[in-house]
């Protein structure tokens, strides 16, 4: 991924852009000029979260650089796709990941950031795999809307993959943990978040691991509206992520989340 150029710190721009991000405008503002959806995802996005998340962060700095405003409302994935895809004021929603169905849906924009998507297993009854068709003996825990590598989703529309779907990265794990499941996909950094803060999944962390071997690195996309009005805004975006240094700024979030500590990884 190409990186960026800027003028300041993360940290600094972090603190700059905190008057341009704006998730509920106060009695008498100016409304933001770009409404965007999103989910809870720490620590990439969430509405409690230092800037809302790192990739919040990304997204605020950099049409904040265009000095425009942002406004994002956070709801269940399935919801929040829906209201970009649908009639409303949102224009846009992230993150997302690349896919042959997501790039008929919507205009993505360049790359805000990427993450280590992998498998998390029990401690005690590790699974080893070489290729994807390994996978197939075993339910992978997946989390519903949610899209993953276009292989891997392949395989299961095919019904060469099982997969058990859980609502939420957290239902996953817990499943995970009661041995309903053996394997849950899940980003790194946000299992690494969850074992740290999230009060049920930290009390069976003891149990669980990230694997070494990951399913890909994805890049994190915003997915804008297919109509004129979403060409516009992926434009401005696109030339707001020109002016910053993206690594810098998901950085300074990352270190305000927990999420730049490093995971338990399991051996090969």
């Amino acid at each position: 991924m190409k990186h960026h150029r800027v003028a300041t710190t993360g940290a600094a721009l972090l603190f700059a852009l905190g008057a341009f991000a704006a998730a509920v405008p106060a009695h008498g503002e100016v409304p933001p000029g770009i409404m965007l959806t999103s989910l809870e995802w720490p620590p990439y996005s969430g509405e409690m979260l230092p800037h809302q998340g790192a990739s919040t962060a990304v997204v605020s700095a950099a049409l904040a650089s265009m000095g425009e405003r942002v406004g994002v409302r956070f709801y269940p994935w399935n919801r929040a796709t829906a209201l970009v895809r649908g009639e409303s004021q949102f224009i846009g929603y992230f993150p997302e990941y690349l896919s042959r169905e997501v790039e008929s849906n919507c205009w993505l924009s360049d790359p805000i950031g990427s993450g280590p998507l992998g498998l998390a297993e029990r401690s005690d009854a590790p699974v080893r795999w070489n290729r994807l068709e390994d996978l197939a003996r075993f339910k992978v825990g997946v989390v519903t809307g949610y899209s993953n590598s276009d292989r891997f989703d392949d395989r299961v529309r095919q019904g060469l993959q099982q997969v058990d779907f859980a609502s939420s990265d957290r239902q996953n794990l817990l499943k995970l943990a009661a041995r309903r499941v053996p394997l849950a996909l899940i980003d790194r950094r946000v299992f690494d978040y969850l074992i740290r803060h999230d009060r049920q999944v930290a009390a069976v962390a003891a149990t669980l691991r990230f694997q070494a071997r990951l399913i890909e690195t994805k890049n994190l996309y915003v997915c804008f509206r297919r109509s004129a009005e979403g060409e516009r805004a992926r434009k401005l975006f696109n030339d707001g992520l020109r002016k910053i240094d993206i690594p810098a700024v998901l950085d300074a979030a990352l270190s305000g989340t927990g999420g730049t500590s490093v995971p338990r990884v399991a051996p090969r």
